[in-house]
């Protein structure tokens, strides 16, 4: 009876092939993680910079105009939140 395990002794290649297709599968797999935690979220190395939503700083502010933009809030609101976000930061700009 020729097993799996004594293909190595008739000249056949073992039980060891089946570690490529695994050592294949686990890389692709590696790189599609990678991708999607970087890349396809827009978090590169090369995304990003010299935005203002690189700032964590601008976060509130991007997002107050947003809502203003969107019609979620009026006009009054939108200045008076504006003018609280920025005595919180410590200063007119």
């Amino acid at each position: 009876m020729n097993t799996m395990a004594h293909w190595a002794d008739s000249g056949g290649p073992g039980p060891w092939i089946l570690l490529f297709p695994l050592m294949w599968a686990a890389v692709i797999f590696g790189l599609v993680t990678l991708a999607r935690r970087t890349v396809w979220r827009g978090r590169g190395p090369w995304q990003g910079r010299g935005t203002a939503a690189a700032d964590p700083a601008n976060a509130p502010l991007e997002l107050l105009a947003n809502r203003f933009a969107a019609g979620e809030i009026d006009e009054n609101e939108y200045w008076m939140r504006l003018s609280v976000l920025k005595e919180s930061k410590g200063g007119s700009e």
